[in-house]
C-alpha cells in the first residue's frame, strides 16, 4: 500500500471543528476591553496616593489579555478531539451551579451599595463556595468574611480607596 491510501483514509478536519473553546478567549477579550475603557475613563482624584486607583485594574486587564492569548493559542494548536459519534459528548453543562453563581453575582451587584462591601462580598464568596459543592457552610461563611475583610483593608490601606460600607458605615467607614 502506498502512503496515499493511508492519507486518504485518515479523517480530515474542517478548520472550525474542535475549536468551540475559542468562545472563552473571545469573552475574555471583551471583558478586557470593557475594563480598559473603564480604566481610561476613570476619574482619578488629584491627591490619589501612588500607585493610584488604576494600578490594580491595569494589572488585572493585562492578565486577562495574556490569559486570553495563551488560551487561544493552545486551542488553535491543539483543538479538542471531535467524537465520531455525535451523541458521545464528554461533558455536560451543570446549569444548577451556573445559576447559583450567577445569582450570587446578581445579589452582590444589587447589595453592594446598600449593604456594603463586607456583607455583599461575603455573601458572594459564600454562594460560590456553596455552588461549587462545599458542605461546611459555617466554615465557608467564616472564610468569606475574613477574605472580604482582608480585601477591604487592603484597598483602604494600600490603595487609599474606600469600598462601600453600606449599613456598617459607623463601624468600618
Amino acid at each position: 500500500m502506498s502512503t496515499e491510501t493511508s492519507l486518504e483514509a485518515a479523517p480530515r478536519t474542517k478548520p472550525g471543528i474542535g475549536r468551540s473553546g475559542l468562545i472563552l478567549p473571545g469573552i475574555l477579550v471583551l471583558l478586557g476591553i470593557y475594563l480598559g475603557v473603564g480604566i481610561i475613563t476613570m476619574e482619578v482624584p488629584d491627591g490619589a496616593k501612588q500607585p493610584g486607583p488604576t494600578f490594580v485594574p491595569i494589572l488585572i486587564t493585562i492578565a486577562i489579555f495574556v490569559l486570553a492569548a495563551l488560551l487561544a493559542m493552545q486551542l488553535i494548536r491543539t483543538p479538542e478531539p471531535v467524537p465520531a459519534d455525535p451523541q458521545g459528548y464528554r461533558s455536560y453543562s451543570d446549569w444548577k451551579t451556573v445559576s447559583l453563581v450567577a445569582a450570587g453575582f446578581l445579589a452582590f451587584a444589587l447589595l453592594l451599595v446598600p449593604a456594603g462591601w463586607l456583607i455583599s462580598a461575603s455573601l458572594l464568596f459564600w454562594t460560590v463556595a456553596f455552588a461549587l459543592g462545599s458542605k461546611n457552610r459555617a466554615r465557608d461563611l467564616g472564610i468569606a468574611v475574613v477574605f472580604s475583610s482582608a480585601i477591604q483593608l487592603a484597598f483602604g490601606a494600600a490603595l487609599g480607596l474606600n469600598l462601600p460600607s453600606g449599613i456598617l458605615e459607623g463601624l468600618i467607614g
